[in-house]
């Protein structure tokens, strides 16, 4: 474990796409590092691709190569030691990095990093003494669905035929993607139970210090 000190601690959100993690981000108040920045450009070579169904030969974003991990990883180390990363900058619609932006934590100690990959930090943020906490946000798999295809028609992340299919193969999947989740070491619970376990739990902290 690293024993180094540190400026800030993380809290990791993970649950499906449309789950509400970044909601739940910005409702504690807390800054937000958002890891689905971190997809590789759809010009990266050797992306996984959907191999059957109505999507097959899509590149499979929801496989965990089509993520930066690394670079992840050096954003919430230099956040937790320094309180600030440079991150990128990802359209989705485009699927490619657009620029880059400072992220500053200010007086903040703690900080959420969210994304469908999350569960892929935890580990590592565990054995290097920066963990705060790590859930699973899950509602159920109807209201994810709606929630999702709302967003992201709102957005025009990608073609509604596309976003369809996709949010339809996403539902099926979801109880996978929250067991995976748990099973990296994330509690499951609905926003609201995180959000009132979180706000107790960052008050505790503050105190702490």
């Amino acid at each position: 474990m690293n024993t180094a000190p540190t400026k800030a601690r993380v809290i990791v959100l993970a649950g499906p796409s449309g789950a509400g993690k970044s909601r739940l981000g910005h409702r504690l108040g807390l800054p937000v590092l958002r890891l689905d920045d971190f997809y590789h450009p759809v010009d990266h070579p050797e992306l996984p691709r959907i191999t059957s169904g109505a999507n097959a030969g899509m590149v499979d974003w929801d496989h965990p190569g089509t993520w930066d991990h690394d670079a992840a990883m050096a954003a919430i180390r230099s956040l937790c030691a320094t309180g600030s990363a440079d991150v990128p900058v990802y359209d989705i619609s485009t699927s490619s990095i657009t620029g880059h932006r400072r992220l500053d934590l200010g007086d903040h100690t703690a900080f959420v990093a969210e994304g469908i990959f999350a569960p892929e930090v935890v580990a590592a943020c565990r054995d290097e003494g920066v963990l705060l906490a790590a859930y699973c946000i899950a509602p159920s798999r109807a209201r994810t669905f709606w929630r999702r295809l709302t967003r992201d028609l709102r957005e025009r992340r990608k073609p509604p035929l596309v976003l369809v299919r996709r949010g339809w193969a996403l539902m099926q999947d979801q109880p996978r993607v929250v067991a995976h989740a748990v099973g990296r070491g994330c509690r499951r619970a609905t926003g609201d139970q995180a959000f009132h376990e979180l706000r107790d739990l960052l008050a505790h902290d503050a105190v702490a210090h």
